[in-house]
């Protein structure tokens, strides 16, 4: 008797056992065994949330941009005053030497200027007759943008004329006086000038230029 019932405990013990374990096999949330905290049946990421735009990616922003991305639009030569005087770094001799243009945003919006210039002795009346100088780019080109009254500049450097009275040119040519210049930039039209004070005066036809730019050079 004594056997039997040891038989019939041990039995109960063991199916008890077995439930315990079955019954914890269907624990949500379980822990792997090596005790990490967070459960490995937890996703990383999910398909409605990808990790990367399908957009193409756009290029960085001009320095004309605006608050939403758009570009501002070039200056348009009506909305430009230009004007011109003779720099203070030029080289030596008796001409013009160096000149900077001036351009002021005379519009009610913001624009954008770049570029380098072309330039034309103007003749006056007559713009098929206006006389292309051969222009030499320095320097990098920028946009410039420019709120409404904001200004940018740049600056042209002449073949000097040296001596005194008409002059001359160390090339042997002889120098050139025009009462006005016609300065184009790109995608914002053409501007004639005249100097605050006397005329352009120059050898060779030829000389330098930088491009639009926000800071006033000497």
């Amino acid at each position: 008797m004594q056997k039997s019932s040891i038989r019939r405990s041990a039995s109960v013990v063991a199916a008890v056992s077995v439930a315990a374990v079955v019954m914890t096999g269907c624990q949500p949330g379980d822990t792997p065994a090596d005790g990490g905290g967070t459960s490995s049946r937890t996703p990383t990421a999910t398909a409605s949330s990808p990790t990367s735009s399908a957009s193409p990616t756009s290029p960085s922003s001009p320095a004309g941009s605006g608050p939403n991305g758009g570009a501002a639009k070039a200056c348009s030569p009506d909305s430009l005053k230009a004007s011109a005087y003779q720099a203070a770094d030029r080289p030596v001799g008796t001409g013009t030497g160096a000149a900077i243009v001036r351009f002021t945003n005379a519009g009610a919006k913001s624009c954008v200027l770049q570029g380098h210039p072309t330039v034309a002795g103007a003749a006056n009346g007559s713009p098929e007759l206006n006389v292309p100088l051969t222009v030499t780019p320095v320097g990098p080109a920028s946009p410039v943008k420019l709120a409404p009254g904001a200004q940018a500049w740049l600056k042209l450097t002449f073949v000097q004329v040296q001596g005194e009275g008409d002059g001359y040119c160390e090339s042997g040519s002889a120098p050139v006086l025009y009462p006005t210049m016609v300065i184009g930039l790109p995608d914002s039209g053409a501007h004639q000038v005249a100097l605050d004070d006397g005329q352009f005066a120059e050898c060779d036809g030829t000389l330098t230029a930088t491009a639009v730019t926000a800071t006033k050079p000497s």
